[in-house]
């Protein structure tokens, strides 16, 4: 098992910018392409977009030098780990082989505090490798048969439906849920 807690749950709210509410790391990271069915919003598009999503993810709070070939990669890692989880779509070779690349370096290195916290060192590189064998632990465990893709329209989000019926429609009632209800609600008043 990687570095990362099994029962990660990220946070609601967006934080940064960057949509924390899948229920895995590697889900997060897969997020930051938002919006894939109405022509994608880019939230890596630069090396500070990066260092943003490091910090916000609680991997690299102050991460260093990161360059171009680092977002490059990153994005390629996304979309391997995205088609990789999506339960409708075929994986492929490459795709395999791109998770696999990353998850063979050197992980980050946590460090326990004395309030019992774990913090994360180790470079860009190492942080997308805790990213790949997060995802790798997602995609070969009990959980992978629980990866959905929320069922607003125009939301792309992959989350862990961790509800105990399995059912589980929206990344977050309160973002998807909530605004398809209340559509729906304001439907039927006008009818």
């Amino acid at each position: 098992m990687g570095f990362i807690d099994t029962d990660y749950t990220g946070v609601v709210n967006d934080l940064q910018g960057f949509p924390f509410r899948s229920g895995r790391l590697c889900l997060d990271f897969s997020a930051t392409l938002g919006g894939r069915y109405r022509g994608g919003v880019e939230r890596l598009g630069s090396t500070e977009d990066l260092r943003r999503w490091l910090s916000a993810s609680g991997l690299c709070p102050r991460p260093a030098s990161v360059k171009a070939h680092h977002v490059e990669g990153a994005r390629g890692l996304r979309e391997a780990i995205y088609r990789l989880a999506h339960p409708k779509k075929k994986p492929g070779a490459a795709d395999v082989a791109t998770v696999n690349r990353w998850a063979g370096l050197p992980p980050l290195a946590p460090k326990l505090a004395v309030d019992g916290t774990v913090h994360f060192r180790g470079s860009v590189e190492a942080a997308l490798s805790t990213v790949a064998r997060d995802a790798i632990d997602l995609l070969t465990g009990p959980l992978a048969r629980r990866i959905r893709e929320c069922a607003r329209p125009d939301c792309s989000l992959l989350f862990v439906d961790a509800s105990r019926p399995g059912r589980r429609r929206w990344c977050s009632m309160e973002r998807c849920g909530n605004r398809l209800k209340t559509a729906a609600y304001r439907r039927r008043q006008r009818d």
